[in-house]
């Protein structure tokens, strides 16, 4: 993404701030943000803000570019997407019906490059007969939307009209930006999350992980044509754009779900699956009581990773583990390399709490013949970087 440039026009409304958090991720992500800020929009967000997060000026007047080159002409087509966020029932109003009395609205009349808008705006404003006119004629005339979701509304009143997470317009952004046939057609299985064994009816033995690193990779997989079937274990995370989500608790459920997604080209085995649990959970909620703590017996867990690595006609071409380690990290991970027979080991050290619920991610990748350490960058960045070596193993 090095090279893909975002037109991004922040209209006024309250939703504006969520345009920093945006601006940001695609930052994150590699991908250059050119911002327009409408005067209604910098009544919520501030042009320096806006600026400092997207290293670039912030343009708001028509006539403050320089005109004797066109310049609303030549910014409207600088980009390889223009992204409205967010589009407000006025601008989705403007560019429905062709005015043009400002840079966002000239900008959105003069652009020859795709357009993906982010509504936000009041229920009764979504709701209502003219801006679902203008919603119809903007799909029609191939503007792509993401959202509105539904939640309550800075006013107070609940229903659809919330503009969609930064993380997920963030990610239709991705989509449309990236090469959409390089993986089209392959199926890739990711596991992702902990498990959790149920001790009791309100006990389990689970871990730390939160399944971002997974559900990172499952989006940056999709976002490059891939068909993914991610079996996640309990997390609270949405679903990545275009990717099957299948959830389950315990390491059994995941392996049940891991082979009858089965055949899948790749599979990625990102889940801190639990190696042991308790051979029988109790039926009741246990007591404190004078015996002191009952007697809890563990019994191993299957091993989903070596069981997709075995050899066999329905191993996947390319299978792919994760380490994470609290000493010793090259040592470990080259170790389980070899004990799971699998192609490659991701390994992070997650000393003292480090990484597992971050958004940022420092990884070697071991393969038999190599370490290559990458530096810290954020968990989104680690999933293109996997997805790209994928592309490059299934060539």
């Amino acid at each position: 993404m090095s090279d893909a440039r975002v037109l991004l026009i922040v209209g006024g409304g309250i939703a504006a701030y969520k345009a920093l958090e945006l601006t940001r991720l695609l930052r994150a992500a590699d991908v250059a943000v050119r911002p327009i800020l409408t005067a209604a929009g910098a009544k919520f967000v501030t042009p320096l803000s806006l600026a400092a997060l997207a290293e670039d000026e912030v343009r708001g007047d028509l006539f403050a570019l320089d005109e004797t080159k066109m310049g609303h002409i030549e910014l409207s087509r600088s980009a390889d997407l223009v992204v409205v966020a967010p589009a407000t029932a006025d601008l989705m109003a403007k560019a429905a019906t062709g005015l043009a009395d400002d840079l966002a609205s000239t900008t959105l009349l003069a652009t020859d490059k795709p357009v993906l808008m982010a509504p936000a705006m009041n229920v009764r404003m979504w709701q209502h007969a003219a801006t679902r006119r203008n919603l119809a004629t903007l799909i029609a005339d191939g503007v792509t939307m993401i959202g509105p979701d539904d939640g309550v509304m800075a006013c107070g009143e609940f229903g659809p009209g919330r503009m969609a997470s930064p993380e997920a317009i963030r990610d239709a952004i991705l989509s449309a930006l990236a090469p959409p046939t390089t993986l089209a057609g392959r199926h890739i299985l990711i596991t992702a999350g902990p498990t959790a064994e149920p001790i009791d009816p309100v006990r389990v033995l689970t871990n730390r992980s939160s399944g971002k690193q997974g559900f990172a990779i499952a989006a940056a997989l999709a976002r490059l044509g891939a068909r993914v079937t991610l079996v996640s274990g309990p997390v609270v995370l949405p679903t990545p754009r275009g990717v099957h989500r299948v959830d389950v608790e315990t390491a059994l459920e995941m392996q049940a779900a891991c082979e009858a997604a089965l055949p899948a080209e790749a599979a990625i085995c990102v889940a801190a699956v639990s190696d042991w649990r308790p051979d029988a959970a109790f039926k009741v909620k246990l007591k404190k009581g004078r015996d002191g703590p009952p007697a809890v017996t563990l019994v191993e867990n299957p091993d989903i990773l070596a069981g997709l690595a075995a050899a066999g006609p329905r191993r996947p071409r390319l299978v792919v583990g994760f380490a994470a380690e609290t000493n010793d990290l090259e040592a470990h991970a080259r170790a389980k390399l070899a004990r799971k027979g699998c192609d490659w080991i991701i390994a992070n050290d997650v000393a003292g709490g480090a990484v597992m619920g971050e958004d940022d991610n420092e990884v070697l990748m071991i393969t038999p013949g190599a370490t290559d350490r990458w530096p810290k960058s954020t968990k989104a960045e680690v999933a293109r970087r996997i997805a790209h070596k994928v592309v490059e193993a299934l060539a």
